[in-house]
């Protein structure tokens, strides 16, 4: 019960946003909505509002969706013609596939783009009102015959620059150390008022995060602590807050494209890749730190599902999104056929997912 009631939350959370940032466009731009719907299968509980949509929260929390008047999913527009015939002129206007194409593509959107915007208003918040870590890293120690003294790192060296990564915070050096893709990684750092850059080789060895659920991390064999022995933590302006809460959103998904393609390329460990067994998990382990840990849990996990619902793959945003650009570029929506195809294809690749990550997550219980 300590990981369903947080991971409930969680998902309720991003998933409500990602569906409500469709809605928003849908309802902008006059497409009728019959469904929204928090987890799939039977309802619990719902209720109808004033436009005609049925509000419902149902039996499996695992996602959710918008459903459009008149529309069995987003690629009915192929059968356009077929549609149309079945609904008065007034009821047509309400019709997904009678909209523009750049109105389509904005509501499918939409979803991604809430989770990215919540993300940016949940660091926001913590940064103008926690504050930010601006705390600059010094090397205290050095392991003997590490990577990072064969590279020539030395104690008292102040930590700048991690490959294309400037450092601003001491919490820093661990993720840039360990979302990097490759076996090495050019760290720059400040000695006697010289910036030097020294590239040295990461080592992967087994270890237990704050949690004590056992994990592979990526070190160079050094210690760090505050350069001027003093935490500096700032709240920052809603301006710098905005600021650096894009800065985050962005690092999390060029990170993660980048473990994309290191993973289809056969470099990346897979063994930390998840699912909805590992996110229960944590998202129970992170409430036990209290509001902020978890809500910071929140944005992340949003910034995930934004992120993961734009690949190009059919039954995802990004398959609609694709679709739409082959029909931009042919001047006509593929045939219902093709796009069945590639519909049978994306099934396949998600429900292959789904079957490795949750064997991922018993193995790793």
């Amino acid at each position: 019960m300590n990981f369903i009631i947080p991971f409930i939350i969680l998902i309720t959370v991003v998933v409500f946003i990602h569906e409500y940032g469709h809605y928003y466009f849908a309802r902008k731009y006059k497409v009728g909505v019959t469904d929204f719907s928090i987890g799939f299968g039977k309802e619990i509980f719902g209720f109808n509002d004033k436009n005609g949509t049925r509000w419902k929260f149902c039996l499996v929390p695992l996602g959710g969706y918008v459903k459009f008047f008149g529309d069995r999913n987003v690629f009915s527009q192929a059968e356009q013609a077929k549609i149309l015939k079945k609904y008065n002129k007034e009821d047509q206007e309400k019709l997904f596939i009678t909209k523009p194409l750049y109105q389509r593509a904005l509501i499918v959107f939409g979803g991604p783009l809430a989770n990215f915007l919540l993300a940016i208003l949940i660091f926001s918040s913590i940064y103008m009102f926690v504050g930010k870590d601006f705390t600059q890293p010094k090397i205290d120690e050095i392991t003997v015959n590490s990577p990072a003294e064969k590279a020539g790192l030395k104690k008292n060296d102040i930590i700048i620059a991690i490959d294309d990564n400037k450092v601003l915070s001491i919490r820093e050096v661990s993720t840039f150390i360990n979302t990097n893709s490759s076996e090495s990684i050019d760290i720059t750092v400040l000695r006697n008022n010289r910036e030097i850059t020294f590239k040295t080789e990461t080592k992967l060895v087994e270890t237990e995060d704050a949690f004590g659920n056992s994990i592979k991390k990526k070190i160079i064999g050094i210690s760090i602590k505050p350069a001027t022995d003093e935490i500096n933590q700032k709240k920052l302006g809603p301006v710098s807050a905005i600021y650096y809460s894009i800065q985050e959103v962005w690092f999390v998904c060029k990170t993660t494209l980048s473990y994309v393609g290191s993973m289809l390329s056969g470099k990346a460990d897979t063994s930390q890749l998840g699912g909805p067994i590992k996110i229960a998990k944590i998202s129970g382990q992170v409430a036990e730190f209290g509001f902020l840990a978890f809500v910071t849990t929140i944005a992340y996990i949003s910034i995930s599902l934004g992120l993961i619902n734009l690949f190009p793959i059919p039954l995802l945003d990004g398959g609609h999104l694709m679709f739409f650009l082959f029909e931009k570029i042919l001047g006509r929506p593929l045939s219902q056929k093709t796009q069945e195809g590639f519909f049978r294809i994306g099934l396949f690749l998600l429900v292959s997912l789904m079957l490795f990550t949750t064997f991922n997550d018993i193995n790793t219980w």
